[in-house]
């Protein structure tokens, strides 16, 4: 990563992160987390499927709860304690009122100021000849999540929700994607960046599953080496911002 990016302003107090899988978090965006929870930060981790069928070989029955067990393990190596299962089938999640509605649900509840997501692009990757073809759970979730952050905030868009006792949430002033490929800002985590490692190696049986050799060391610090001279650190985490209508 050759050219500057901004550091991520820490001007807030809460932030919640939405994903399509236990697991999605900790290849980016971990030790950007434990650095915010350390400087008394609240986050709050909302995952939108079990990822019950990401294991080959084990049936979803057993995948599902094997892999919410291993996401709580590794989103308190961080500092997340709130951490929130929507419960949505794995791999056939879809872009629709449903999924906006419970991204949006949540959004009240926790009251963020800043929400957190993976890359919503078709592709992804660091060159034109190494890009690959994103998950498409991924890509729902991503854009369902900048939908949601608009919805949570008009009373008026999933009217059900004030019946339920959440009232609109307009504070949320930006999202940040993690593997965006046009990033604009970074976080500094060369203090966390064993954190985001330890967080990604909670996931043991999922990695077991992969069948292949990974190093979540190398691989965290590889990734976070790329970004941090971008800001001139050691380690760091990129990210796209966006920032919603009205801030």
């Amino acid at each position: 990563m050759s050219r500057q990016l901004e550091v991520v302003p820490e001007d807030w107090a809460r932030a919640m992160a939405v994903v399509a899988h236990p697991d999605d978090l900790e290849y980016g965006a971990g030790s950007a987390i434990a650095r915010w929870t350390r400087s008394g930060k609240t986050v709050g981790y909302v995952i939108v499927t079990d990822g019950e069928a990401g294991i080959d070989g084990l049936e979803p029955g057993q995948a599902g709860p094997l892999r919410q067990k291993e996401q709580i393990t590794s989103a308190a190596i961080v500092g997340v304690q709130d951490v929130t299962f929507l419960g949505h089938r794995d791999g056939v999640v879809e872009l629709c009122l449903d999924l906006r509605r419970d991204i949006a649900r949540q959004i009240r509840r926790f009251r963020p100021e800043v929400l957190v997501t993976a890359t919503y692009e078709l592709t992804y990757g660091m060159a034109a000849g190494q890009r690959i073809v994103n998950q498409a759970d991924h890509r729902a979730v991503g854009v369902a999540v900048l939908d949601a952050a608009r919805d949570a905030g008009n009373r008026w868009i999933f009217p059900e929700l004030l019946g339920e006792g959440f009232e609109p949430w307009g504070g949320v002033r930006h999202v940040y994607v993690m593997g965006a490929s046009e990033p604009t800002h970074a976080v500094d985590v060369t203090d966390t960046v064993d954190a985001g490692v330890d967080s990604l190696r909670a996931h043991e049986a999922y990695l077991e599953g992969l069948g292949r050799e990974f190093d979540p060391d190398a691989f965290v610090r590889r990734l976070t080496a790329r970004a941090g001279p971008a800001i001139g650190v050691r380690h760091a985490v990129a990210f796209g911002r966006i920032q919603l209508p009205g801030v």
